[in-house]
């Protein structure tokens, strides 16, 4: 089955050629890597057009749009059965995609979702605080979904599989929501359609701009609490569509 590995870039020059190839050494000839890039003021498209594969398309956005709604432009135009998605600065890890496919044809789920070590500017190993995933709580979908609630359950797009059977549910990205990653992984899990994995299939850079690790104030986790409630009740409609419209 095609594989599509979707990508949001942005000003990301630096690192885009050596995540880009790591990426390219898991694909096959038919597979692609859709990349939208969000309106960068560097050379970062530059970069990516001079590596000259057939398999990567680049698209632009004509103004800057943000992170979900670029990851949700790429998700829409992936042609593949089979959808990753990448930052532009990870490294992927060899046998990736046969591990986290494997699961996800295994277990007949609509998402996987794995776990990654990281690494500084410096090259050298770093931890930060976060809860990795666990595939023994894989099908305790509501101690899963609770958990993201209080922020004690961490899943990243950037080590997650899915099939393009998930896009109806999950497209398009409310534009409330503050986390396309936590969005699909509430899908899957209302959808009792998930799975972890214990496996290490990333090496994710650390270099301070992470949103997903930024400190947030009181006022912005109390926001997130009440966006997370409403994000069920339309996951929860749109479920209820898809499977009456198949």
């Amino acid at each position: 089955m095609k594989k599509s590995v979707c990508m949001a870039t942005y000003n990301g020059a630096k690192y885009i050629e050596e995540q880009v190839s790591s990426i390219l050494t898991e694909l096959d000839v038919e597979d692609e890597v859709v990349i939208v890039d969000d309106k960068s003021s560097d050379n970062t498209v530059e970069i990516i057009r001079r590596m000259a594969d057939d398999r990567i398309k680049i698209f632009e956005n004509e103004v800057n749009q943000g992170p979900n709604a670029t990851f949700g432009k790429a998700i829409s135009l992936a042609k593949g059965g089979i959808i990753f998605m990448s930052d532009q600065d990870d490294i992927w890890i060899r046998g990736r995609t046969h591990v986290m496919i494997n699961a996800l044809m295994s277990e007949n789920v609509m998402l996987v979702s794995s776990n990654f070590d990281c690494f500084d500017n410096a090259g050298m190993p770093c931890k930060i605080h976060e809860n990795s995933i666990e595939s023994k709580k894989s099908k305790k979908y509501c101690r899963n979904i609770i958990d993201i609630f209080w922020g004690n359950l961490n899943y990243y797009g950037c080590a997650m599989v899915f099939k393009k059977e998930l896009i109806p549910v999950i497209l398009p990205f409310p534009s409330y929501i503050e986390s396309h990653d936590l969005w699909i992984a509430k899908a899957a899990n209302l959808m009792k359609s998930n799975i972890h994995i214990n496996d290490l299939t990333l090496h994710r850079r650390i270099h301070g701009n992470n949103a997903s690790i930024l400190k947030r104030k009181l006022w912005k986790k109390i926001w997130s609490r009440i966006v997370f409630v409403v994000s069920i009740f339309t996951l929860l409609k749109r479920i209820v569509l898809n499977n009456g419209n198949n």
